[in-house]
């Protein structure tokens, strides 16, 4: 365990207690306070570029991602608000890669205006068509139907990974094969 953790753990205790207690002022005072008291370890990429599991896949997903949300940051906050663990993810991504609050702001409210329309057409669109889809099939049916999606989604990517496997081994042969003969490949 890091030394950040137990401050860490300690400072947010103490502003949970202070929240209770209906003092917010102190735990602004708290966290300010642990920041600028180990400002080169403080904040969320220290705890992703700590040492333990998974180290060096956090450090390459940052390494990847800070560049990416430089460039599309508002595009992800937006689009973030479609898909759900990336909801809650564009938010930490675009705190951990600094994104500007202002901008955030922005683009997160208008994602989840956007979202909350997009749901609520959808939902009075489709209610009917569900609504006579239950009456007819049952409940039964339609996990039946969903069943049935999920099973050729499933299956679709199963055709697909098994594709590229056979493509990556018939490629690894042609080379082996290759060498064996004496023929010098360079690969494409």
């Amino acid at each position: 365990m890091s030394r950040l953790a137990p401050t860490l753990i300690l400072s947010l205790l103490v502003s949970a207690t202070a929240s209770a207690a209906g003092d917010p002022g102190l735990k602004t005072i708290v966290v300010v306070r642990h920041a600028e008291a180990e400002p080169e370890t403080a904040g969320p990429q220290r705890l992703l570029t700590a040492q333990g599991p998974f180290e060096t896949h956090r450090r390459m997903l940052l390494d990847r991602g800070e560049p990416f949300f430089a460039r599309h940051g508002p595009k992800a906050v937006f689009l973030g608000r479609w898909f759900a663990g990336l909801r809650i993810g564009a938010a930490w991504l675009a705190g951990i890669n600094r994104m500007r609050w202002s901008s955030f702001l922005v683009w997160n409210a208008l994602g989840g205006i956007a979202w909350a329309t997009s749901v609520g057409l959808l939902a009075y669109a489709a209610g009917p068509a569900a609504e006579s889809a239950l009456k007819t099939f049952g409940i039964a049916g339609l996990a039946l139907a969903a069943l049935v999606t999920v099973a050729w989604i499933g299956h679709g990517r199963l055709r697909r990974r098994r594709a590229v496997a056979e493509a990556e081994a018939g490629a690894e042969l042609e080379r082996a094969g290759a060498v064996v003969a004496g023929v010098d490949v360079e690969p494409s």
